[in-house]
């Protein structure tokens, strides 16, 4: 059973950083795709950065170029989310999510970690 692991979340001040991990366990074969989604309250949620499993590809949302950065480390099945100059709006519950087969269908979902950003 694949399980998704979502850590690193917290409470920092406008500027701050976080670095948010999702370590995965239960693997037959590594998803295609692995993605970090956020959803705020009372809003839907949105996604946020997008990485190719296979040759490490990314791809941000606009709202977050230049400040995050997706990353992996496949020998510990990890993914990684680095957040720099964090913003109020930047407050959600972060989730990580995988796609098996890059069909645009997210097979695995972690539960979440809570990021709030203060002002």
């Amino acid at each position: 059973q694949v399980q998704l692991v979502e850590s690193g979340g917290g409470s920092v001040l406008a500027g701050g950083s976080l670095r948010l991990s999702c370590a995965a366990s239960g693997y037959t074969y590594r998803p295609c795709y692995m993605w970090w989604f956020r959803q705020a309250s009372g809003k839907e949620r949105e996604w946020v950065a997008q990485i190719r499993t296979n040759g490490g590809a990314t791809n941000l949302a606009d709202s977050v170029k230049g400040r995050f950065t997706i990353s992996q480390d496949n020998a510990k099945n990890t993914l990684y989310l680095q957040m720099n100059n964090l913003k109020p709006e930047d407050t959600a519950v972060y989730y990580c999510a995988g796609d098996r087969f890059c069909s645009g269908h997210y097979d695995y979902w972690g539960q979440g970690t809570q990021v709030t950003v203060s002002s």
